[in-house]
């Protein structure tokens, strides 16, 4: 018998194991030392190689040990919080709660509390009291043991405070630890020794290799084509970007070209040429970040003193304007884009004279609180049609035709208000019986286009990219778009 299908590590092993027939069982730590290994998954793979030849027989012992985790490891040398706000309160002639908010962090004082509160400790005019003493400092008492105990076997362990502090963040951990052990089999013991040297062994022959005659006395391993192998994965786009090219190939087959530009926008294009008035609620600080370098972005004074006269009395357009002053060092403040319209609007003013369709999908940002809704961070979609003839039916019918071609044929539109289009309309769709609303649109009012010299009307629409993947993918929390969860992104369909 022979065994030319072993790798070196493999036949180093069941080499050392026949030395010493007497052993029944071999130990990791024992393999590691007779094979002169320092990598416990060498001697791991030898053996589950071993193991599919039927040369060993593997057996394994799982044991689960309750250990200290970060929090936990701080708790056992600085006490646990609850022990130290007890000690405190013990300490102090009248433990009030502003006293207790002045010795401690706030990220300790709020969840501190709600501690002693489950021990029993009530407030009562602002003060802290203790119900039962003896309960408190007997509870504490069995914390501090169990958590001077870790780490112990999972088996055996206290229920009670093994449930209470797995609640807790951070304080304890489970690891689950895996014992193998080998055994020779007869068929093993029968494997000639001879068998057994190690020689180099080529699973690949390379230009490398034949460059020499080293391949005349090496081995060449053999590969069952029989064995069961497991699918690869293979790569594909993330759901974000497949729904992006998806959305571009419509935009690109309805004839219409992409706009790329810069993150980084002046508040003058961002809002101003937009006729969003410079007292508006969108311009504070909370929803938008501004940069302090640069310090300001320069625009030509031409521009920003038809900007002024649009706000404050309307310019020749005809409209009344927004009153108030307006500011030239406002417009010139630097801003990360809250909007694609900005980039746009600039184009448009390039060529104000030359009928287009545009198109961009790109990043916006707005300083928001992240949930399950909202982040600062999110993808812009937007069209704009700009030619002579362009009325609200051709942007009724070209917003059917866009989302007709996403799959959502069911499109209806309601008057709604945005401060740079008048006629103003809300997009909805029908998804699963339901109209969900997706997106704005409307035609850019004249104190938009007049000042840049644009003689024909604008249509624009615009929606969030990300609320559009959620309908598709079926989330209800827009982070999940972001997470690096494998197992999900293989699971999403292909767009």
């Amino acid at each position: 018998m022979d065994a030319p299908n072993l790798l070196n590590p493999e036949r180093r092993m069941l080499l050392k194991m026949q030395s010493e027939p007497s052993k029944s069982t071999w130990a990791l730590e024992e393999v590691l030392h007779a094979c002169g290994w320092t990598d416990q998954a060498v001697a791991v793979g030898a053996g589950h190689g071993l193991e599919n030849h039927g040369f060993v027989e593997v057996s394994e012992i799982v044991t689960s040990e309750v250990r200290l985790d970060v929090e936990g490891t701080k708790a056992v040398e600085n006490m646990l919080l609850e022990q130290r706000l007890w000690n405190w309160m013990l300490a102090q002639e009248k433990p009030s709660m502003q006293a207790l908010q002045g010795d401690f962090e706030r990220h300790e004082a709020g969840p501190g509390v709600g501690l002693l509160k489950q021990l029993g400790v009530v407030l009562d005019g602002g003060v802290l009291q203790a119900t039962d003493e003896a309960a408190v400092r007997a509870e504490l008492k069995l914390r501090s043991k169990f958590l001077g105990s870790l780490p112990c076997d999972l088996n055996g362990v206290d229920e009670s405070m093994l449930n209470h502090f797995k609640q807790r963040k951070n304080l304890i951990t489970i690891v689950d630890s895996i014992r193998r052990t080998w055994s020779i089999t007869s068929e093993g013991t029968r494997v000639p020794q001879d068998a057994l040297k190690e020689t180099l062994v080529v699973s690949e022959i390379t230009p490398e290799l034949l460059q020499t005659d080293a391949w005349k006395e090496a081995e060449f391993r053999a590969f069952d084509v029989t064995l069961d192998a497991s699918t690869p994965r293979t790569g594909r786009s993330h759901p974000m970007q497949a729904l992006i090219e998806r959305i571009r190939s419509v935009f690109l087959e309805m004839g219409f070209s992409e706009l790329v530009d810069d993150y980084v926008q002046s508040a003058g294009w961002n809002m101003d040429a937009l006729f969003i008035p410079q007292d508006h609620p969108a311009r504070e600080m909370q929803d938008t970040f501004y940069l302090n370098e640069p310090a300001s972005i320069e625009l030509p004074s031409d521009v920003m003193d038809t900007w002024k006269a649009i706000h404050e009395h309307g310019g020749d357009t005809g409209s009344t304007g927004w009153g108030g002053s307006f500011s030239h060092e406002t417009a010139q403040r630097p801003l990360l884009r809250t909007h694609t319209t900005v980039n746009t609007i600039q184009y448009l003013a390039r060529h104000p004279l030359d009928a287009c369709r545009v198109f961009s999908v790109d990043r916006v940002f707005r300083k928001e609180a992240i949930d399950r809704t909202h982040l600062p961070e999110f993808h812009q979609i937007e069209g704009i049609i700009m030619e002579e003839g362009a009325n609200l039916q051709m942007l009724v019918t070209t917003l059917k035709t866009f989302y007709a071609k996403m799959g959502l044929p069911e499109v209806r539109v309601r008057p709604a208000y945005f401060p740079y289009t008048e006629p103003s309309l809300e997009i909805e769709v029908k998804w699963r019986g339901k109209w969900l609303e997706l997106g704005g649109a409307g035609i850019f009012r004249p104190e938009v286009t007049e000042p840049l010299g644009i003689a024909s009307p604008v249509l624009a629409w615009g929606m969030g990219l990300e609320r559009l993947a959620m309908l598709v993918l079926g989330l209800d929390d827009i982070r999940q778009l972001y997470i690096s969860d494998l197992e999900w992104l293989r699971k999403q369909p292909i767009l």
